[in-house]
């Protein structure tokens, strides 16, 4: 082998394996990013494109907050809202206006922009409570149960079903996620028609509410210190830039737990708020008669006056 083929083969051997999944160029396919479950990046990409049709209605044309960990989750995370240098074109860029001028927000179309998403080493995926199309009009509300130290599990469960009567009494439907994380998520769909100052009032005036009821057991204050023994109702996720974690995203945590929408009949002792995985979700999805979040798209409802 001559001086050149020799050169050559020396770069080939150091040029990072690539495929494609999804028609989207994967680098490094093999590179960990759950290091205890030896979770590789190839993994998530396939995890994603197998549950696409249950992904994707929760994240197409939603502005998006990412959390990036290139190297896994073990290792150096970052937030990421805005472009980066040679970023994927499968991730749209959209200029929106802003408190001050214009920014630009990223949001995916397809399964080819999720996969894009987990090339650069996405592992959350956390959207507004909008869509690009109608940014000034909320079409999801969000009430966050995050327990404080001490708190048990049933508790959490007790208190996303309080919240689901609080809001019938309003007239309001509302469906229930997991968080991958330790509470549960209430979710409020709604016809885009109140502005975000009405809905971030409607929210608090709400967890207020409940908070007053109940003080041993709740806080609608944000402070730590205020949360020992008891769970915070965070309303705070109800304006326009605020964001949540995404039905079927992933989480950067031990484990590779997955936020996941469940029926109301669901909750149960059994039922952890991390408890559904990479490793499993695939088959719950599978074994499932009905989505649970499948009325959401069908019920017409505005907040209150």
């Amino acid at each position: 082998m001559n001086d050149v083929a020799q050169t050559r083969a020396r770069r080939a051997s150091r040029t990072p394996s690539a495929l494609e999944v999804a028609g989207v160029p994967l680098t490094h396919p093999d590179r960990v990013l759950w290091e205890q479950q030896g979770l590789t990046k190839q993994e998530l990409a396939e995890f994603y494109v197998g549950i696409a049709d249950w992904l994707l209605p929760h994240l197409i044309d939603r502005p998006l907050t990412l959390v990036r960990c290139p190297s896994g989750s073990h290792k150096n995370c970052f937030v990421q809202r805005h472009p980066w240098t040679r970023s994927s074109a499968f991730i749209h860029r959209t200029r929106v206006p802003a408190k001050k001028g214009e920014q630009t927000v990223l949001s995916v179309g397809d399964i080819k922009g999720v996969v894009a998403l987990v090339q650069a080493g996405v592992l959350e995926m956390h959207v507004w409570g909008a869509t690009i199309t109608d940014l000034e009009h909320p079409d999801r509300l969000i009430f966050d149960f995050d327990p404080g130290d001490g708190v048990a599990w049933p508790r959490v469960i007790e208190a996303a079903l309080a919240m689901r009567e609080r809001l019938r009494s309003t007239k309001l439907e509302s469906f229930v996620k997991t968080t991958g994380g330790k509470g549960l998520h209430v979710v409020v769909p709604l016809k885009p028609k109140a502005s975000w100052p009405e809905a971030a009032a409607f929210t608090r005036r709400i967890a207020q509410a409940m908070a007053a009821d109940e003080p041993d057991r709740y806080t609608a204050m944000s402070a730590k210190r205020k949360r020992g023994g008891r769970i915070f109702i965070d309303y705070l996720r109800n304006t326009r830039e605020a964001t949540a974690i995404a039905p079927y995203s992933t989480r950067a945590r031990e484990g590779a737990p997955v936020a996941t929408p469940v029926a109301w009949d669901e909750l149960s002792p059994d039922l952890r708020p991390n408890g559904f995985t990479v490793a499993n979700l695939g088959e719950r999805l599978a074994n499932l008669r009905q989505d649970p979040w499948s009325d959401m798209g069908r019920i017409d409802q505005v907040l209150p006056g």
